[in-house]
């Protein structure tokens, strides 16, 4: 297979064109920059241009543009970065997905989606939810309609938090829980999906190989969990403390309107499409997933 991956000098762009070559596959990657080497292609999404051929024999594209939602604290011009970076691109792809005639096009999205579902378990059948982060799923997704209309296969990587070794939400995290100044948000009830960075990059490649799958499709882990439960994983796995928790007035003075959409809410999930379609994942459990990101 030859794919294309927007998005490709990422955490997990980088994984998955190493998984996917590593498996037989050939990767090209689109890059903003001029082509320096053999598999890349240039392209400028506010211009609205690809290079030509970029897409000549190409399976499918992969799209996980996106400067990161939480790597600074809100204002207006960095939500519009936010949407900028997602939206527009995701356009500039589908078009040209719809012009070569790519058969699939493999698109990121959140698990933000769904918005604060408290104990209500979600699939991928939910509603939208309310909120800036759930609206800007809505129309990332939505920017994708002309590939569907071509008549190609599009997916849409509804995904949680990925937990890695190196960056990721484990990164500064990690930092903190190691000099036992880790501890549950707010009240702690409020759930967290999660997925292993192994099964974001597996479950992307079984869906790459699974034409009967199309839409959206949650990337979390099959078992749930509340950021206690996350709390008390991560501590065991660095084995350290979770002493102190961090009271829900804080988070909204630090973080402002993130900490309402990021940490203080969340969806409680279930990848209810990828456990029908037969994937197996790595990493089951909360605890599994740290252990393969916090090695002992």
């Amino acid at each position: 297979m030859r794919v294309m991956i927007a998005g490709s000098s990422g955490l997990i762009g980088t994984a998955l064109a190493t998984h996917l070559r590593g498996t037989g596959n050939e990767v090209l990657r689109l890059v903003r920059h001029e082509p320096r080497a053999a598999d890349e292609r240039g392209w400028d999404p506010p211009a609205g241009r690809i290079q030509d051929g970029a897409l000549d024999g190409v399976d499918a594209v992969v799209n996980l543009c996106g400067v990161g939602i939480a790597d600074r604290r809100w204002s207006g011009a960095r939500k519009q970065a936010l949407r900028d970076s997602r939206v527009e691109p995701t356009e500039v792809l589908a078009a040209a997905v719809a012009a070569g005639g790519i058969p699939t096009m493999v698109n990121a999205s959140g698990i933000n989606y769904y918005g604060d579902t408290g104990d209500t378990l979600v699939d991928e059948t939910a509603a939208k939810g309310p909120g800036f982060l759930a609206d800007l799923c809505r129309d990332w997704e939505a920017a994708t309609a002309a590939a569907a209309q071509a008549g190609s296969r599009v997916v849409l990587l509804r995904s949680g938090a990925v937990l890695a070794r190196s960056g990721g939400l484990l990164g500064p995290l990690r930092l903190l829980f190691s000099l036992a100044l880790g501890g549950r948000l707010a009240g702690g009830r409020q759930y967290m999906p999660w997925i292993s960075l192994d099964d974001e990059i597996g479950a992307i490649a079984f869906l790459l190989t699974h034409p009967e799958v199309i839409g959206p499709v949650n990337l979390v882990g099959p078992q749930p969990a509340t950021n206690a439960e996350f709390t008390e994983a991560l501590g065991s796995a660095v084995r350290r403390p979770t002493p102190f928790p961090v009271p829900a007035f804080v988070l909204k003075a630090v973080l402002g309107e993130m900490a309402e959409e990021l940490v203080l809410t969340g969806a409680r999930a279930v990848p209810a499409v990828l456990t029908e379609h037969g994937y197996q994942f790595r990493h089951a459990t909360l605890t599994e997933a740290m252990a393969a990101a916090i090695p002992r």
